[in-house]
């Protein structure tokens, strides 16, 4: 993190709501930039009421003053620059120099000072999705407060009234800001023991977005609502994606928010989880079920808990399989089956890059280097132990290692998998398998042919024929 000079308050002074003391507003908090896209460690609260914070993947948590009781935030709505993956960078609209922006964290029952300076070359305002709070800091420009114009800064202020997993997004040009990467996470942890809220070991936090982002281009396609073609976890695709990295037998929390134009079916290898708590609150317990996958919709929340007892190296990821790709082109033919003998040759006159593709299925893409125009990612990309692993987009991957020490979120690396307990290949005698070839015949039997029938047709005044 860096702290970025900010220019003098005398320019700023409107206020979302009446009623805030002109001593709170006599210095603004300073806002603090992120610029890297690594995994923060969590923040340990210096100050105000003590709480097991959050990991934010590939982002962090806002640092905030205490101010006479009340916690203080300083958001900054400012374009920015984003590395979707190596090898990839978009110009988005965020918060304090990302898209995301910085998760806030703050304990029921806290008093919150939000200020909100407008840095976008036009006007904005700030939803806090799934508070509780008056009216009038709601954030819905033009129905609960004017909107904030470039250049000036407004103040929201509430009391985070319960705990849960919420976000903050503009309404304000939603269309545009939101598809422009604009968008947070909030996290109010409880202030006492709570009978619906375990105390977990590792708690980390997502929002899942995505963009339409023309090969060779910077700027997304903000009018796109169908064929999106980068699906991403706080604006990043796998490879960029973080690995979540736990100890065997740690309590797991994991939220997920969705703010895409789709439902996401996140599932994760390996596992059982439960989903304990939705923007709506903690779940009731005689509501909950194991599963290994839970639907996300347009604007939900969902957080899930987990004992994370099987150690491995586990896929997590969107099931949704064009969801765990990169760059898709929706009109690429399918060239499954045909042979391409004797034209590679002739289109390589031509074309001499041409690269024979598809005829197999898509999986050489994963291992070839093909060319790229600049400012794209490859549909399928990454390296396991194995080989390609060949995803993109919404995937990473859950380290369980008995040796993780609590506390430590670094990569241990890939896992070590103890002998005979990898998939190998059989050399021995293979007999001929079963097939079915009459499936369904007992309960829809074939009809048996028609008998051949002579039909006589007369013609209306004229002779009949056959």
């Amino acid at each position: 993190m860096n702290r970025r000079q900010f220019i003098g308050s005398t320019a700023f002074g409107a206020v979302a709501a009446a009623g805030i003391g002109k001593a709170a507003l006599a210095a603004l908090p300073e806002p603090v930039i992120q610029t890297s896209a690594d995994t923060a460690p969590p923040l340990m609260p210096p100050s105000g009421r003590p709480y097991n914070p959050v990991v934010t993947l590939n982002g962090w948590t806002a640092p905030w003053r205490m101010n006479q009781g009340v916690k203080e935030f300083h958001l900054v709505a400012e374009p920015v620059e984003r590395e979707i993956a190596p090898g990839m960078v978009a110009r988005l609209w965020g918060y304090n120099g990302q898209s995301p922006g910085p998760t806030i964290e703050v304990v029921e029952g806290d008093r919150v000072r939000l200020f909100v300076t407008n840095r976008l070359p036009e006007h904005t305002s700030v939803h806090w999705h799934g508070q509780r709070l008056p009216n009038g800091m709601d954030g819905v420009g033009g129905l609960t407060q004017p909107q904030i114009p470039p250049g000036k800064t407004f103040v929201y202020e509430f009391v985070a009234r319960r705990p849960g997993t919420f976000m903050y997004h503009p309404h304000a040009d939603e269309m545009t800001q939101m598809a422009m990467g604009m968008m947070g996470f909030w996290v109010t942890h409880p202030r006492n023991p709570h009978p619906l809220i375990e105390r977990v070991d590792r708690d980390f936090c997502f929002l899942l977005n995505a963009y339409d982002i023309d090969p060779g281009s910077l700027v997304p396609k903000v009018n796109t609502m169908l064929d999106f073609n980068l699906w991403t976890w706080n604006s990043r695709a796998f490879p960029g994606i973080d690995s979540l990295n736990v100890r065997k037998g740690d309590r797991v929390r994991v939220r997920i928010g969705n703010l895409t134009m789709t439902n996401h079916p996140i599932h994760i290898h390996g596992h059982e989880f439960e989903v304990s708590g939705t923007d709506g609150g903690p779940t009731r317990r005689e509501s909950r079920w194991p599963e290994v996958t839970t639907d996300v919709a347009v604007g939900q929340m969902r957080q899930i808990e987990f004992i994370a007892d099987e150690e491995g190296d586990w896929a997590m990821h969107c099931h949704k399989s064009h969801h765990t790709m990169n760059a898709m082109g929706h009109d690429v033919p399918t060239m499954i089956g045909i042979d391409h003998r004797g034209l590679v040759g002739k289109i390589q006159q031509v074309e001499p890059e041409y690269m024979v593709m598809g005829e197999r299925g898509m999986a050489d893409m994963g291992e070839m280097e093909m060319p790229l125009p600049d400012q794209t990612l490859p549909m399928m990309t990454g390296q396991g132990p194995f080989g390609a692993i060949e995803m993109g987009g919404m995937f990473t991957v859950l380290k369980v290692r008995r040796e993780q020490r609590p506390g430590d979120y670094s990569d241990p690396g890939w896992f070590k998998h103890p002998p005979g307990t990898v998939a190998y290949e059989w050399t021995g005698a293979v007999d001929e398998p079963a097939r079915s070839g009459d499936a369904g015949a007992a309960a829809m039997p074939r009809a048996r042919s028609a008998p051949t029938v002579e039909l006589a047709v007369r013609k209306p005044g004229g002779h009949g024929s056959h």
